[in-house]
């Protein structure tokens, strides 16, 4: 798949988009940003994938419905309260849309609503209202405080953005992310908010945002919990003046797709390397496997694995836990046909051939896996299947910060 050419920005990179973040009072510290808008001067095609968990936050429940028609114009988020198991949840968020269109002109139904952070909690509206004004007011091209204000116990804040070009219009996307716990492959594993310029059918949009999820964000894992708030959604205005993509299949779909593969795929290098405590960001590779079923299963129960993953951040190379996880992965695969490199900045280090352990020196093996980003390459034969996933190593913080999230 060809890649696009990344550019500086986020949300706002592309044509019409802004976007602000401020503080409200959600959180206590008032040195944190909790409440974020991103908008589009014009109407939007929009799509979206949410969380599996059958408990689900009340903001993905409006959402769902605000978009039941494939358009919408704005984006608001808070963070510090996840609106989740609150007797008044949906009312809440519906209400928080409603600000928007007081505070915008954009109508109530045209607004995607999110929250994260703690579950069970009653969100207040008043701070959000209280915080509505600068919020609105404060909406620029260049969206000062929008990605910081999603984060909970992200590190910092991750925007990227891409462009391509159809029909020799330049097309831009990009977006922004926040996680670094509960994350794990069942859709969409945190909160993204993508956005472009491109001029494409919703219900295009729904179908490559879909399958795009499958190949980046549904092959991220930082600690095997999913969230009930996870959300990726898109918005695309048509201000880059590109003929209408109509088919995911046909030309311009395929470049489209490819720049939208690159921005999902880089942000979820992102979240990965910022999980929950972590000090390595873990790139797992499978090739020659019977075919891309085999391939994801494989991929995605080596980097969930906790005995590997904290075998990563001992800096050793106990390649049977590789072996270990792929075998109860329930992927299709011969395991006297597999083979395992570990590679970084450091060097490469084949430890396993033909399903057997091969010497190997545990100085070299130290250091290889002593750097931050470390990949594992894993070839299980001679198919067609090939797969890619993310997530980072389990450390003792991770312990630390989950022990006392709530209080």
């Amino acid at each position: 798949m060809t890649t696009a050419k990344f550019i500086p920005g986020g949300a706002c990179a592309a044509q019409g988009f802004t976007a602000s973040g401020v503080h409200c009072g959600i959180r206590k510290n008032r040195s944190k940003p909790d409440l974020a808008l991103i908008l589009s001067q014009a109407p939007a095609a929009a799509a979206a994938v949410y969380t599996r968990n059958l408990v689900k936050g009340a903001p993905l429940l409006v959402t769902k419905e605000h978009l039941a028609d494939g358009y919408a114009r704005a984006v608001l988020c808070n963070s510090g309260n996840a609106n989740t198991c609150n007797a008044d949840g949906v009312a809440i968020a519906e209400a928080m849309c409603a600000l928007v269109e007081q505070h915008t002109g954009v109508p109530a139904g045209d607004v995607v609503i999110a929250s994260t952070g703690v579950i069970g909690v009653p969100l207040p509206l008043a701070p959000i209202a209280a915080g509505m004004p600068a919020l609105a007011g404060g909406l620029s091209s260049d969206g000062f405080g929008a990605a910081t204000a999603i984060m909970t116990t992200d590190t910092f804040a991750k925007e990227v953005a891409a462009e391509c070009t159809l029909g020799g219009k330049t097309v831009r996307l990009g977006g922004m992310a926040k996680g670094s716990g509960m994350i794990h492959p069942n859709m969409a594993t945190m909160l993204v908010f993508l956005t472009t310029d491109a001029a494409i059918a919703p219900a295009v949009l729904q179908t490559l945002l879909q399958e795009e999820a499958d190949e980046t964000f549904n092959m991220l894992s930082v600690d095997g919990d999913t969230s009930t708030n996870d959300m990726v959604s898109i918005l695309a205005n048509g201000l880059a003046g590109n003929a209408e993509i109509t088919q995911a299949s046909g030309k311009d779909g395929e470049v489209f797709r490819a720049a939208l593969h690159s921005v999902m795929a880089q942000l979820c290098r992102m979240l990965a390397k910022d999980g929950e405590g972590a000090t390595k960001l873990l790139e797992c590779s499978v090739t020659g496997a019977k075919d891309q079923t085999a391939a994801r299963l494989a991929a995605r129960s080596v980097i969930s694995s906790s005995l590997f993953k904290a075998a990563m951040f001992g800096a050793d190379a106990n390649w049977g836990r590789v072996l270990c996880a792929i075998g109860y992965s329930g992927a299709d695969v011969e395991i006297g046909q597999i083979a395992v490199t570990f590679r970084s900045a450091a060097g490469a280090l084949c430890v396993c051939q033909n399903g057997a352990g091969v010497p190997f020196s545990e100085d070299l093996a130290k250091q290889v896996l002593a750097e931050d980003e470390i990949q594992i390459d894993i070839s299980a034969g001679a198919g067609a299947g090939s797969a890619t996933a993310w997530g980072c190593d389990l450390t003792y913080d991770y312990v630390k910060i989950n022990g006392d999230y709530r209080t």
